[in-house]
Parts: C-alpha cells; structure tokens; sequence
C-alpha cells in the first residue's frame, strides 16, 4: 500500500488577508472538497462586497509608500518570498494536490513555474528602467519613466490555482503597485498559503491582499473606481464579460481565455517520442488546462490516400493503447499519471461532451467513463482517457473546449487543410506540430493565428520571462501576463522633456 503524505491533517477554515491581518468574513461559508477523496479539507468564506472594498482601502493606503520604496528593497521582499517557497516547496506542492486533484509531479512543477515568476520579478531594477535622449533639441534632454499607477485585482482560475496568480502579482508588487487576490473559491488553500508567506517575507501591510469568494467580489473588482486594472484567466465568455466591464469603466486589463487546441502530426514524425509528448498534453492535469491538447490532426502531406490510411490507422493504435495505459489515481501517489477532474459537476461536464461525440458519429476507441484506479477510491470526480477516432471539424467536440481527459483524432490531406482547421476554430491559444522537416515547420509557425507555437513540443507553455501568448477568443486585452509585457501592464509611460537656462 503506497502511503500518502497529507499536509492537511484537519479541515481548515480560511479568512481574509486585508492590511496585513487576518480577517473573519460576514460571507457564507463553502466547503472545499479533495476531489480524490471526496473528504472536505477546508471551508472558505464568500466574502460580501464590503469586505472587498476594505482590502482596496487597505491597498489604497499602502500604495503612496510602497511606490516610493526604492525597487532594490521591493525586490528584496520578493527574494525573501522566492527562498521562503523553496523552502515549503513540497508542502506547497501537496496542498494544490489535495485542493485541485492533480498529480504530486504536476502540482511540482506548478510550484516551480509560480517561483521562477517570483525570481525573474526580482529583476524590477532592470527591468522596470526607462530610457533617455540627451539633446533631442538644442539644450533639451527628454525621458521615459515608468510608474505605478495604484491598486490592481487579480482573478485566480481553479486549474492552476498556485501559479497562475503569481503570473501577475509578483510583477505588480514588484513595480510599486499594491494588489487584491482573488483565488478560485473552488481550491482556495495555495493561495492563502502564500499570502501567509508573504507576509514573513516582509511585506508591508496592505500590499498584497486577498479575499476569498465568488463572483460577488469579481463584480465589486471590475465596479469598483480605486481598481486601475483587472487580471484575468479563465473561460472565454467570463473573459469577454470582464474585458466589456473594465473598457466601461477605463480599467486596464489582461483577459487571458478558453482554448481549443491543435497538435498536427506529420508524416516524418517520430511516432514514439510524439504519442509520449501528446499523453501529457491531452491527459496532464486530467486536461484541465488552456493548453491542453484538444484535437490531434494526423496529416498526410506527400503521401498516396492508401499511405495515408495505413499512417492513420498506425498511429490510431498505438495512441489507444498507449492512452488505456495511463495510471489514473489520488494524485498524492506518486505511481499515478492522472488525477480527478476538480469536482463532479466537472467529470458530469465531459461526459456529456463523450455523449455528444458519440451522437455526432465519432468513433469512441476508449470510454473514459470505464472507470479504472489506482487504490479504492470514489469515482465521484473521477474519468479515465477518451479517444475519439474518425472525428470531423464540424462534431461539437472538435469545436469547443471540453476541459477534460479526451482526444479527437482527425484527419487532413495536407498541411493547407490542417491549417484551415486551426483558423476555423475561433480561439487561437496555441498550436503545435510535429515534425522532422524545417519548411513544414517554418511556414506553420509562419502561417497559425494563434498566441503560442509548439514544434516538437505537446505543451506550449513560456517560460516566466516570455508572455504567455494568446490570440483571437483566447485572449482579450493589449499585453498579456508573465515578464516584460506584465511590467509595462503595471506602469505608466511618463515623458519628461527638460531644458535648464
């Protein structure tokens, strides 16, 4: 029997971290539900409108001092915060696993990529200097300064619940602004957790803020005149509501949304190393994430229509039988590939959508619904892998993000077609081919319309000090989250021309 290390040992009730304290909420109180075990790990409070606006005081406040700090100092807050996660790093780790119900391996590298954004926001020195010209005209020198601006929202998603936040709240802190969080009520913990640290990393009160609930305090965010900006990530028609609301009331904002994504197979590909990378893209995280694998395109570029059945047919198999293989588990198991989807109602979700495509006429090689663990556990919240084959662009699961464990595999004569069917998608988050041939790969990523662009690669995810991309209904706003775009997002432009008689 594997034992399992809980870092939760007993249900945890949440608060409110406003001006540097603690607070109670007046709010209704929800449990928070381990999707593995079904057993409540923590109860956190629907925070009413008036608590918000309290924490958007209390940033209010911190901001005149906060943006006079000198950024050497912030940045020193944050490489205490980074040190102080290296050192809870597990137990951070097991805390997303229990709250959201990904795998141990997952939640880790959830974890480092939240850190590396904390690290690479450490560089604010540099990172948020201007730039000057000296005699623009005779005796008259001019300057970009970069600046703060004031309070900012931050609107966490269930799925990442550690990291995404941290897409964004290092680099606003880091440039002198003061944010309000709001983590996803649905996993709540991680985020409470790190506000706990930063507060020992020294932070001032009133800098970094957060208030639990559901969309009651997303509404009083985009309302509310003292937010200069909102952040989001999350679905596209959430993502669209926040993008009207801030363009209502002059808000910036960063609307990062849903997903239907593509990953083409060409014919030189390697077969083995491909169907390895697209196991992780289409079942890592029980596909619960915006760059997940959506459809798999098998594309038959240079070959005779009997050559192109015969690869079809090939890599058919070998996906189903490589897809049943998945060790599917409570996530704290370090034998399992993949955990529960996050709670019922969102393995009900999928299956509806397994229904559909069976409906539709696709051909279900693996039903995820067969329910198949590792250890005694309840099936609740759980799916194994679906494979669809003989899939066509106009089924229902083709076109629209599932956000669970299924593969559509497609077929396409060519690279041209295989194209048309990414641009006849309406989200354009990412795309990524697999191939040994240059040309094929210069003009995809030459051609594709969307944000991030994987060659060889199953999950196109940037590194912290790259944007995380997106285009079309995937993305809403100008800059988007992560490194120097975010820094921009964070300031204010201000030119100084000067002249001294």
């Amino acid at each position: 029997m594997v034992l399992l290390e809980e870092p939760i040992k007993e249900v945890k009730t949440l608060r409110n971290y406003i001006g540097g304290e603690w607070v109670d909420s007046q709010g209704k109180i929800r449990d928070v539900v381990s999707p593995a075990t079904c057993k409540v790990i923590a109860r956190v409070p629907i925070s009413i409108p008036s608590e918000f606006d309290a924490a958007v005081k209390a940033a209010n406040e911190a901001f005149p001092d906060w943006r006079r700090t000198p950024p050497v100092a912030r940045a020193r807050c944050l490489f205490r915060l980074k040190e102080l996660m290296e050192q809870n790093f597990e137990e951070l780790s097991r805390i997303q696993t229990m709250e959201h119900g990904k795998t141990i391996d997952e939640s880790r590298g959830e974890t480092r990529r939240g850190i590396e954004n904390v690290e690479v926001a450490t560089g604010i020195p540099s990172l948020m200097m201007g730039y000057n010209l000296e005699d623009i005209a005779s005796d008259i020198d001019e300057y970009l300064i970069r600046q703060p601006i004031g309070v900012f929202g931050i609107i966490g998603p269930f799925n990442f619940p550690f990291m995404v936040p941290l897409w964004f709240a290092p680099y606003a802190v880091a440039t002198g602004n003061c944010i309000v969080l709001k983590p996803s009520s649905e996993d709540p913990i991680s985020q409470c957790k790190i506000a706990e640290l930063t507060e020992e990393a020294g932070f001032p009160p009133g800098v970094w803020n957060v208030v639990n609930g559901d969309r009651t305090v997303v509404t009083a965010m985009l309302a509310h005149p003292d937010i200069k900006g909102v952040c989001f990530v999350g679905s596209t028609p959430v993502g669209k509501l926040i993008y009207s609301k801030c363009g209502e009331t002059g808000k910036r904002v960063i609307a990062q949304a849903g997903a239907k994504n593509f990953i083409l197979m060409m014919p030189d590909a390697n077969l083995e190393k491909t169907l390895a990378a697209c196991m992780t893209s289409f079942y890592g995280n029980a596909g619960q994430r915006c760059l997940a694998g959506g459809n798999l395109v098998v594309v038959g570029e240079g070959l005779s229509e009997n050559e192109s059945n015969r690869l079809y047919e090939k890599i058919m198999k070998f996906y189903v039988n490589t897809a049943s293989s998945i060790r599917v588990g409570n996530g704290l198991d370090d034998t399992v590939q993949m955990g529960p989807l996050r709670d019922k109602g969102k393995k009900e979700n999928v299956a509806r959508y397994i229904e559909k495509g069976v409906e539709e006429g696709a051909k279900l090689m693996l039903d995820g619904r067969n329910i198949r663990l590792v250890g005694n556990w309840p099936h609740d919240c759980f799916l194994n892998p679906s494979v669809f084959t003989y899939a066509t662009p106009d089924m229902t699961i083709c076109k629209e993000e599932i956000f669970g464990p299924v593969t559509s595999i497609m077929r396409a004569r060519n690279l041209d077609e295989a194209i048309d069917m990414i641009h006849a998608s309406p989200f354009g988050n990412s795309a990524a081919m697999f191939t040994s041939n240059g040309k094929w790969a210069r003009d995809f990523q030459y051609r594709v319309k969307c944000g991030n662009i994987g060659i060889n690669i199953g999950i196109v995810a940037p590194m912290a000090f790259f944007p995380f991309s997106g285009m079309k209904d995937s993305f809403f706003g100008v800059l988007h989250g992560q490194g120097q775009e975010t820094i921009r997002f964070f300031t204010e432009s201000k030119v100084v021309i000067q002249r001294w008689l």
